[in-house]
């Protein structure tokens, strides 16, 4: 059976998500991580892809970006991921895949969700329970976002840059987002997107696609209330 194509429109934001294979480790030590950076640093702008937030974890990475071309994300994680994985073979003597087969990834409605898509991503490491707060995590985005570290590659989305008046305002804002409680509801509706090729949207901006994309772009279907969920964090 043939797999589906991706579904890609254009201008808006692309959640992605790449585990090792097996849910074997994809990082060994401090250069494997620095490597991975140094990467996404590179071919990002080649690839037309300004990235919003980003946490490497242990066995899986998250990426946040804007593509710009339509190709963007394919030919990024593409390259993105050849160059790591012959990095990687040659370092420990391995052969073989590094990562599961295709990346999975999602379009983000970036009014409703860019911000919460981010924040989940930088909580990554609290919710598997490595740190107590993202500013201690060493492999995200967050220290950026919400601290002002200089970075090469990150990118903030325009709604970060609505966030306050001047740099500080947006940085208080930011951190401010991590304040409030995730809800559970809303972590498996960004899992549920992510793991369909879904979108992460909402019903407005669903209908202001035209048809075969709205109903490729449908994470439930129209009508319907989604099943409640127990499911927490």
């Amino acid at each position: 059976m043939p797999r589906q194509a991706r579904l890609r429109i254009p201008g808006y934001p692309v959640h992605v998500i790449q585990r090792g294979n097996n849910k074997a480790a994809c990082f060994v030590d401090e250069r494997d991580y620095r490597l991975y950076l140094s990467l996404l640093d590179e071919l990002s702008p080649l690839y037309q892809c300004d990235v919003h937030a980003y946490v490497l974890m242990t066995n899986h990475v998250h990426l946040l970006f804007t593509p710009r071309t339509i190709d963007g994300p394919s030919l990024l994680m593409k390259y993105l991921g050849q160059r790591f994985v012959q990095y990687m073979n040659r370092k420990h003597g391995r052969s073989g895949r590094l990562f599961e087969g295709r990346f999975r990834s999602c379009v983000v409605d970036s009014d409703t969700y860019l911000l919460a898509c981010q924040r989940y991503i930088e909580m990554n490491p609290v919710r598997a329970g490595m740190v107590n707060h993202p500013s201690h995590y060493r492999w995200s985005s967050y220290r950026t976002n919400a601290e002002g570290l200089p970075s090469d590659f990150i990118v903030p989305h325009e709604l970060h840059l609505a966030l306050g008046a001047d740099r500080e305002a947006r940085l208080r804002g930011y951190r401010a987002l991590f304040e409030v409680p995730e809800m559970p509801s809303q972590l498996e509706r960004i899992r549920k997107a992510l793991n369909s090729g879904k979108a992460l949207a909402t019903e407005t901006f669903l209908d202001a696609l035209d048809e075969p994309t709205r109903e490729r772009a449908a994470l439930r279907e129209r009508g319907r209330r989604p099943p409640e969920t127990s499911r927490s964090a």
